[in-house]
C-alpha cells in the first residue's frame, strides 16, 4: 500500500478518532500553541464515557477545560510545566506535578518511565514523500509519536513546515483528522518602563556575534528590543517569537558567526503571532529539533558565545535561584533553564543570566531574599549561576565568596530593602564582617567588550 492510500482510509473526524482513548489511558497531547485544540476538545467531550484518563504535557496554551473541578472523575492532569490553565488544580490536588528537565521528557517516553497510551499531535498536510512536519511543537512531541500506541493527528494546513528533525511519515500515525483551524496566538507583550530597565542591562551582557537562549515573556523581549546596534547574533534555543523575527528581518540576527550550526537558528518550539508562523513556514534560516537534541547541554556548548537569558522568581544571597516554586506552591516548571544554563557555561566565551525585576507584590516584597521560603525548591544552584540582573545593575557571582555573592546581589536589590537584607544575612549565614552596600562593577576580566 503506498502512502496515499495509507493517509485516505485513515481520515476521519475528531469524534471518530478520539474514541480510541479508553479509561486509564495516558494521553500526551502537543505543546504550547501546538497543541491540536480540536483533539483536545473532541476527548472532552466524552468525559462522559470515560474515567480516569491522564492527560499529559508541558505547559497548555488551550483551554485545559480537562482540569476543571467537573471532570475530575473523568481526567487528571500529569503537569510537566504548570501553567495558569493548570495552576489551580495542581495546587487544590486535582492534577500533579513530575518534575524534570525539558530535555529529559523525550527519554521518559521512550523508556516506558511514562508510557504513552495516546497521542494527540498538531501536523502539516503530508508532502509529495508522504511526510508530515510538527512545526511549531517538535520539542517533546515528537518523542511522545514515536512512543504511543495510537498517534492521532490533526492536519492543519496553517501548520508552518520547519527544517531539522521535526518530520513524522504518515505511517508513524494511525488517524487524522483534518482541520483548518487558527494555531494558538502568543501576543507580543507591552513592554513597561521596568522591563525596559531590566532588557538595558542584560543588553550590556552581548556582544555582537553571541549566540541566543531566551525565554518567553516580556523580559525576553525587552532584550531583544536593546540589541538593533548589534552585529551577527546568532539563536540556539528551546523557543522564539515574533522578537526574533524583527531582528533577523531587522539584518541583527544572521547566525552566520555560529560555529554550530552556522546561518541556521536552531529551536524545539515556537510561540507567536500568525504572522510569525507564516514568516516560519519554509524558512531556510530556521531548523527543529526535539527537546533532547536542542536542550541537551553539551550541544549547547557547541555553539561558542552562548549566552543564556532566563528568568526568576526569586534569588537567595548565596545566588540560588527558583524559578519555578511561589514558595512551596508550584507555580510553572523547571523547563529548560537549568540545561541552558549548565550549556552556557561550558560554552567557549559563554554566559548565563538571570534577569528578573527587583521587587514582586507591586514593590511590597523583594525578590533578592536572605533565603528562600520553606517548601520552594530551588530550580538552578548556586554553583550554576553566573550573572544576576534586575533594574538596579549586574550582579556578577562566579568566583565569588558567599559574602562577596550576597553583597554583590544586595546592591542590585530594590533600596528598600537593603538595610533589612544585610541584617537578615548576617544573622542568617553568621558571617561576621562588613557587608557594604556599593554598586555593581564587573572585574576587569568580566567587562564585555562593546
Amino acid at each position: 500500500m503506498n502512502w496515499k492510500d495509507y493517509y485516505e482510509q485513515r481520515l476521519v473526524p475528531a469524534q471518530e478518532a478520539v474514541k480510541m482513548i479508553q479509561s486509564g489511558d495516558r494521553v500526551v497531547h502537543g505543546h504550547a500553541c501546538g497543541e491540536p485544540t480540536c483533539l483536545v476538545e473532541a476527548m472532552v467531550n466524552r468525559a462522559d464515557e470515560i474515567e480516569g484518563v491522564e492527560i499529559v504535557h508541558m505547559v497548555s496554551m488551550g483551554k485545559a477545560t480537562y482540569c476543571q473541578p467537573e471532570y475530575a472523575g473523568s481526567f487528571r492532569h500529569n503537569s510537566l510545566f504548570v501553567g495558569g490553565t493548570s495552576r489551580q488544580a495542581i495546587n487544590e490536588g486535582r492534577g500533579d506535578y513530575t518534575c524534570c528537565y525539558f530535555s529529559e521528557i523525550p527519554l521518559l517516553f521512550r523508556h516506558n518511565l511514562l508510557p504513552v497510551d495516546v497521542a494527540l499531535i498538531a501536523v502539516s498536510p503530508p508532502d509529495k514523500s508522504g511526510f508530515v512536519c510538527l512545526g511549531i511543537s517538535v520539542d517533546y512531541t515528537k518523542q511522545a509519536a514515536l512512543s504511543a500506541k495510537t498517534v492521532i493527528a490533526a492536519v492543519n494546513p496553517n501548520m508552518p513546515r520547519i527544517g531539522g528533525d521535526s518530520y513524522l511519515h504518515v505511517t508513524d500515525i494511525d488517524y487524522f483528522v483534518p482541520t483548518q483551524e487558527p494555531l494558538i496566538e502568543l501576543k507580543p507583550p507591552v513592554l513597561g518602563e521596568l522591563e525596559k530597565a531590566i532588557g538595558s542591562n542584560v543588553a550590556n551582557l552581548i556582544r555582537d556575534g553571541d549566540c541566543l537562549q531566551l525565554g518567553i515573556g516580556a523580559l525576553p523581549d525587552a532584550v531583544l528590543s536593546f540589541l538593533g546596534d548589534k552585529t551577527h547574533l546568532g539563536i540556539h534555543s528551546e523557543m522564539i517569537s515574533d522578537g526574533v523575527m524583527n531582528l533577523v528581518e531587522a539584518g541583527v540576527i544572521t547566525c552566520k558567526k555560529k560555529t554550530f550550526r552556522p546561518r541556521k537558528a536552531v529551536i524545539t518550539f515556537a510561540m507567536g503571532t500568525h504572522r510569525f508562523y507564516q514568516w516560519l513556514d519554509d524558512n531556510a534560516l530556521m531548523e527543529s529539533h526535539p527537546v533532547d537534541f536542542t536542550n541537551d547541554p553539551s550541544v549547547i556548548a557547541r555553539n561558542d558565545n552562548m549566552v543564556s537569558i532566563n528568568s526568576a522568581i526569586s534569588v537567595d544571597l548565596q545566588g540560588q535561584v527558583a524559578a519555578d516554586t511561589l514558595g512551596s506552591k508550584q507555580f510553572s516548571g523547571v523547563g529548560g533553564q537549568v540545561d541552558f544554563v549548565r550549556g552556557a557555561n561550558q560554552s567557549k566565551g559563554g554566559r548565563s543570566i538571570i534577569a528578573m525585576p527587583a521587587t514582586a507584590a507591586k514593590g511590597k516584597a523583594s525578590r533578592i531574599v536572605a533565603a528562600l521560603d520553606r517548601g520552594q525548591a530551588v530550580t538552578t544552584s548556586r554553583n550554576d549561576v553566573a550573572y544576576v540582573v534586575t533594574e538596579h545593575g549586574i550582579a556578577s557571582l562566579k568566583g565569588k565568596t558567599i559574602r562577596q555573592r550576597a553583597d554583590a546581589l544586595i546592591s542590585i536589590a530594590d533600596p528598600q530593602f537593603r538595610d533589612q537584607l544585610k541584617e537578615d544575612f548576617l544573622q542568617i549565614y553568621g558571617l561576621r564582617g562588613p557587608i557594604v552596600q556599593v554598586p555593581v562593577q564587573l572585574t576587569a576580566s568580566e567587562k564585555i567588550e562593546q
